[in-house]
Order: C-alpha cells, then structure tokens, then sequence
C-alpha cells in the first residue's frame, strides 16, 4: 500500500499518542525490585543479528543479570515503545525517536548508544545499476523502501532531499515505504521499489551480489556519528540501579570488545551466539558484519548526538521547539566505562571508527 507524506506525519502523531497513554498511568510492570533489584531483563531482538546485549551477556559482562528474549523487533520506535509501557525493560531505536517519544511525556530516558554510522557501518540508498536516478530531484513520485517511518531512515533521506533543493510540496512527493529489511534487497531488484535502504550484513551482501549502486549513504551526509541509544523508564532506573549500571557498563565493554577484537574473532563469536540460540536463522550474512558504527568510548552519550534530532524535530514542527531539555533527556550515570557523569555536563571524547 503506497505510503503518502501525510501517513508520515500520522506515524509520528500515533508514536506520541502512544507516549501520552504511558504518561497517564501505564507504568512498567516486569521489572518488580525485591531486595537489590530485578536480575532479569526482558528484551526485543532482530533476526539474524547480534546486538550489543546479546554480545556482552556471551562474554560474560552481563555478571549476574540475565536477559530475556520475548521476540524480534523490525522497528526502533515499536522497541522503545515497547519499553516505555513495560512490556519489555529497555529498547533501542534511532536518537530522533527517542526525542519524540521523550517530546510526548513517556517516562524514558537514554542511557547508552548502542549503533552509529562509520566507514563500515553506514545505512546506504541503493538504486538498480541502469536506474536513471542520480540526484535528489530524481526522487520525485519514487518509492523508497525502508524499515519503519519516522525514524533514521526517514530522516536521512529528508536531509538528503532538504540539501538537494527540494520544496516541502516536492518532498512530499517522494514515497517511503514500509519493507521488512530482510525483503528490501529483493524489493528493489523486482522493481517494486525505486530505492532500497540497506545496512550492515543486509547491505554488504546485496553489494556482494552486485546490480546496484549507492545513490547517498547516511556517512555522506553527516560523517561518523552514534545514531541511536538504548532507553529505560525512569521507574526501572530508579527502582534497579544497580542492575541499570551492570547492563549499560557491559553494553559498553562489549561495544568496545566488537571494535578492538580481530574481525575474524568477533565474526566467530557472533556465528555461535546465532546458532546456539535456537531461532532457526541464517548464519551467513554475519560474514559481512563490520562495526557497530558506535562513536564514542563504551558508548558515552555526548549530548550532540541527541540536540542534533531535537532541532530537526522542531524546524519541522514535529516537536514544540523547548518541549524537550537536553538534561532531562539522557544520563551516563550507569556507565562506569563512559564518563559515569551526569547529562548537565557532557564532554565529548575522540571518536573511533569500527574495526
């Protein structure tokens, strides 16, 4: 079904009304805290994938704490979401989500990056070879395929639009579309789909395959940065810190872990976590794993990363410009690798690419 402008801004509508209900009384419910806090963390996975808390519980970072999947994810904003009305006990999605979400009252707050873009990893809008599609212009009434609405794939490709010259009414001419990401590469190549957005494994194997090539990469447009962050209720925070700064330290550790360990090593290990998990997933794409994308040490959260999608969010009048504070809105509290010091005063460290 095509997706038009206007359905963009009724996702963004339908994730604050969300986050309303969370604020009006739905509170967190499975993270309950005897005597020194939950030990469990309820979570959403992605298939074929290992995410950075799949990665440190293996290494054995996670100490004591244990995580609990409840299923796959193929949206950022439904995985924090999913978190903020304590169906799960944290959740990651693209830093602009978390704003919005944090925009409309839920109760979160960000406590570690958790993916970026680098030189490896990097989102790419990918077209057919022979496609006639070269500049922003050529976008108008294309569909391009993405995995969700109103997150970083959309709003990179309205970056890419914006700095082509493009009106508002133009834009709203261009048609991002829903795929599932496992279906975007075969999407594009049945011409069902003008562009593709492609990352990580999914994107190095379709490059693998060859027949297309990149029209603009995320990297382009805005160099190496940390994307998303992983949040947790205020509620959770408070109620189980201790068990808060176990996971986030470790998140961190094994960020770090992914980018200094021989790719060979972190490859290896990622195949065996797969497969002894038990989901009947394919294995092979994890070959073309590269980085985590992540730009700071252990995941520090700088503030930048978050005022960047603050200021987009309300030039677009998505958000009410001073709805949100910076201060409120993440802590490095829970990281005793990435500063352990509050949001009021972030210090940036030296970016470092993927290995």
């Amino acid at each position: 079904m095509a997706t038009t402008a206007s359905t963009r801004r009724q996702f963004l509508t339908l994730l604050g009304l969300s986050a309303v209900a969370v604020s009006c009384g739905t509170t967190a419910t499975g993270a309950t805290s005897g005597k020194g806090g939950t030990k469990t963390l309820r979570y959403q996975g992605w298939a074929g994938q290992v995410t950075p808390p799949e990665l440190a519980e293996n290494l054995g970072y996670l100490e004591d704490v244990k995580l609990e999947w409840v299923g796959n994810t193929i949206s950022g904003p439904q995985d924090i979401q999913s978190a903020a009305t304590g169906q799960t006990d944290f959740g990651g999605a693209f830093n602009g989500a978390v704003v919005k979400l944090a925009a409309n009252n839920a109760p979160i707050k960000a406590v570690i990056s958790y993916y970026g873009s680098d030189e490896h990893a990097y989102n790419g809008y990918y077209v057919l070879k022979d496609s006639p599609i070269r500049s922003a212009r050529d976008l108008i009434g294309k569909k391009v395929g993405m995995n969700t609405l109103g997150a970083h794939s959309e709003a990179m490709l309205d970056i890419y639009l914006q700095r082509g010259g493009l009106s508002p009414t133009q834009i709203g001419r261009v048609e991002p579309l829903v795929v599932p990401p496992v279906n975007t590469e075969q999407s594009l190549r049945q011409k069902q789909i003008d562009v593709a957005v492609l990352g990580g494994i999914l994107r190095d194997k379709a490059l693998a395959t060859g027949g297309i090539r990149p029209l603009f990469t995320d990297h382009e447009l805005l160099g190496s940065f940390s994307a998303g962050t992983y949040v947790m209720t205020d509620r959770f925070l408070k109620q189980n810190p201790d068990t808060a700064r176990t996971f986030v330290t470790a998140v961190g550790r094994a960020i770090d872990w992914s980018r200094s360990t021989p790719h060979e090593e972190v490859i290896a290990r990622m195949t065996d976590i797969v497969k002894k998990r038990g989901r009947n997933e394919d294995t092979a794409p994890l070959k073309y794993w590269r980085s985590y994308g992540v730009a700071e040490t252990a995941g520090r959260i700088t503030g930048k990363e978050l005022q960047l999608w603050i200021d987009w969010l309300a030039e677009r009048g998505d958000i009410e410009k001073g709805r949100v504070a910076l201060s409120d809105l993440y802590t490095n509290e829970f990281n005793a690798d990435g500063g352990g010091t509050s949001s009021a005063s972030p210090t940036p460290s030296a970016a470092k690419s993927g290995s």
